[in-house]
C-alpha cells in the first residue's frame, strides 16, 4: 500500500476511533424487535481500531492509534473517562495502550492472508486478544507497583472482570460486524 494511502487510512482510523469512543453499540433482535435494540455494553471504539487494521494495514492502524493516545493524553478529553496525562493512572489505560499492538496485529494478519471473511474475523480476534493481553498486563503490573495496595486482590479481580470479561460478548459481536463490513468493502475496492 502506498504511503499517502496509508496516511489517509491512519487519519480515517483516528477519526473513527475518536467518534467510536462516544457511540454505544446496539444490536437489534428479530424483525419484530427492531424498534427495541439492546445495548452490547461497549462502544464502537475497538471496532474502529480493528476496522482500520482490516482496511489500512498494520502501519495505518498503528499510526492512528498512536495519534489517538497522544491526542487524549495531551489535549483532548477523547478517552472514555476523559483525558490528560493523569489518565495513565486509570485502570483502562492499559487497554488503550493495547490498541497500538492490537491494531498492528490485526493489520498484519488482515492483509497477509487471502481476502476471506473467516480470515478477517481471525485477524480481528487476534487484535482483540492483543488488546486484552496488554490491558491485563497493565492492570497486574499496576496492582503490584501500587505502594498503598490497600484494596487487595479483590480490586484487581474486579478490574479484570469489568474490563476483560464483561465486555467480551459485546466485543465479539463487534468483531463479527467489522469483519463483515471490511470484507464487503475490500471486495468492492478490489484489494
Amino acid at each position: 500500500m502506498s504511503k499517502p494511502l496509508e496516511l489517509l487510512w491512519a487519519f480515517i482510523g483516528l477519526i473513527l476511533t475518536v467518534g467510536g469512543t462516544f457511540i454505544e453499540a446496539f444490536i437489534a433482535g428479530i424483525p419484530l424487535e427492531w424498534a427495541d435494540p439492546r445495548s452490547l455494553g461497549v462502544s464502537w471504539q475497538i471496532g474502529a481500531m480493528l476496522f482500520v487494521g482490516c482496511m489500512g494495514g498494520r502501519h495505518a492502524a498503528a499510526i492512528s492509534q498512536i495519534a489517538y493516545i497522544f491526542l487524549g493524553l495531551t489535549w483532548f478529553p477523547i478517552f472514555t473517562y476523559g483525558g490528560g496525562i493523569r489518565y495513565i493512572f486509570e485502570p483502562t489505560f492499559g487497554y488503550l495502550l493495547g490498541f497500538v499492538p492490537g491494531a498492528w496485529v490485526c493489520g498484519v494478519l488482515a492483509l497477509q492472508f487471502p481476502k476471506r471473511l473467516e480470515l478477517l474475523a481471525l485477524s480481528c480476534l487476534c487484535g482483540l486478544f492483543t488488546v486484552h493481553l496488554t490491558g491485563i498486563s497493565y492492570l497486574v503490573v499496576n496492582h503490584f507497583i501500587d505502594n498503598e495496595n490497600t484494596r487487595g486482590l479483590s480490586a484487581l479481580l474486579s478490574n479484570l472482570f469489568n474490563y476483560s470479561v464483561a465486555p467480551v460478548p459485546g466485543q465479539l459481536v463487534i468483531v463479527c460486524a467489522v469483519s463483515l463490513v471490511a470484507y464487503i468493502l475490500r471486495s468492492i475496492m478490489f484489494y
